[in-house]
């Protein structure tokens, strides 16, 4: 019998009319978003639904947009199709949904936490002096060399072990665009630039750690229903104490999903459920091993075709 993982995707996923037909269609999933609303003060769903790209775009507003869409999907899995996880587990910000599928975190907790991260994030280093890139076909140890190199003209380090030949990178502009370089000269298939707000999980982000203790100390943390594999290290959070430091450090350090995945394998996990927008953890999976389930879910069609596969 299948053992069922639920992955939750992280910041950079988001697009305009993500879940409008769940919140259409299932009670569950609408209820999500009106709960949305009504606990961040603002209509996010009108933002998600029929706002602008640069208003989505924003982090404070990204970062809660793609966890209720998630946990939208979610309610609609477990309380409309009756299909559980065994274990959860989100890359980056998809921590946060994970733990509330989990039971660890309330969403009515979670929302204004990750409104408060983004920002956070946002305002710990000031727009245009820090980057990320994404470094396809070389490994991780020849990176981490290059990195180390490219720390002359600044921060810069590994900031996501995404899957086999995927790495990205993060720091200070300079050291980042240099160490591209570096990268392309040592038979790097791409070493592309990503749009993104802040240069996440990287040490400078570390004065955000101390904003989110702080915030993370009038949280009501439970212990998880269903195991949670971290970020951080690739552990097993089963503890409030263990989530609580694990949320901390996610902020500042590299998230390592090659090495979370590759953990849940050999457990026996073999069944992986994307849950969100985008499909950016399918495509990490497939190439972390092609034996493995793999599907996506954002819409009523997916949700759908899962249910008929599982059911078949």
């Amino acid at each position: 019998m299948s053992k069922r993982a639920f992955l939750f995707p992280g910041q950079g996923t988001q697009y305009l009319g993500m879940g409008k037909d769940l919140f259409q269609d299932y009670a569950s999933a609408r209820g999500v978003f009106e709960r949305a609303d009504e606990v961040l003060g603002f209509k996010l769903t009108e933002v998600i639904f029929n706002g602008s790209e640069e208003d989505l775009q924003k982090t404070e507003v990204t970062q809660p947009a793609v966890l209720t869409v998630s946990m939208a999907v979610y309610r609609a899995l477990v309380e409309e199709k009756g299909i559980y996880p065994q274990v959860v587990g989100g890359l980056s910000l998809g921590e946060y949904s994970a733990l509330v599928a989990a039971g660890a975190l309330s969403l009515e907790e979670a929302l204004p936490l990750v409104q408060k991260r983004g920002k956070y994030m946002q305002e710990a280093v000031p727009e245009g002096k820090g980057s990320m890139a994404a470094v396809i076909g070389l490994s991780r140890e020849k990176v981490e060399e290059l990195c180390r190199h490219g720390a002359q003209w600044g921060v810069v380090q590994p900031s996501n072990y995404n899957c086999p030949g995927q790495i990205v990178i993060s720091g200070e502009a300079e050291a980042v665009a240099k160490t591209a370089e570096l990268v392309r000269q040592e038979g790097a298939k791409r070493a592309l630039e990503l749009k993104v707000s802040a240069p996440f999980h990287c040490e400078l982000l570390s004065p955000v750690e101390d904003k989110m203790a702080r915030e993370l100390e009038e949280v009501n943390l439970a212990s998880p229903r269903v195991p949670v594999i971290a970020n951080v290290n690739a552990g097993l959070l089963e503890s409030p104490k263990e989530i609580k430091e694990a949320l901390i450090k996610q902020v500042s350090h590299p998230v390592m999903w090659e090495d979370s995945m590759n953990r849940l394998l050999e457990m026996g996990y073999d069944f992986f459920l994307e849950l969100g927008p985008g499909r950016t953890l399918t495509g990490f999976m497939r190439k972390i091993s092609r034996g493995a389930y793999m599907a996506q879910v954002d819409n009523c069609a997916s949700l759908d075709k899962l249910e008929k596969e599982i059911t078949v």
